[in-house]
């Protein structure tokens, strides 16, 4: 990590650390930085503009290493907003809504202690994984 990175911890246990190098993000320097968290990766994740994602909770502590874009997680108490390069760190268990306010794609490694998505849905599961990939088949 970068010393000039900036690191905010929330009441609520998530921590954010900002991006601190000079270049741009990438998908390879994104990856390098996760790895100092002891996360396993399980996916490469690009959401449409205004994507929105219903309420859920990860069942296990969850990391989320923006690419490009920015994109906010809605949590009870607050929403924290991410971009290209950040890195955030959400505990298990924190139900929480994910939104891109703007009409740009959002890309983010996704990556757990397990290396497993494991996932509580709160709400009717639209922006799911699992949506997605029936709606990239044409499935309903």
């Amino acid at each position: 990590m970068s010393q000039q990175a900036k690191v905010g911890t929330f009441p609520n246990g998530v921590k954010v650390i900002k991006w601190g190098r000079k270049e741009e993000p990438t998908e390879e320097s994104v990856a390098e930085e996760m790895k100092r968290f002891g996360y396993t990766v399980y996916d490469l994740q690009t959401v449409a503009p205004w994507f929105e994602r219903s309420r859920h909770a990860h069942d296990e502590p969850e990391i989320r290493g923006a690419v490009s874009g920015a994109i906010t997680f809605h949590f009870d108490d607050f929403p924290i907003t991410i971009e290209g390069g950040d890195i955030l760190l959400i505990p298990g268990g924190l139900a929480h809504e994910v939104i891109s306010h703007n009409g740009r794609p959002f890309s983010a490694y996704k990556g757990s202690l397990s290396g497993e998505r494991k996932v509580t849905e709160h709400g009717d599961a639209s922006g799911s994984v699992e949506q997605l990939a029936r709606r990239a088949s044409g499935a309903k």
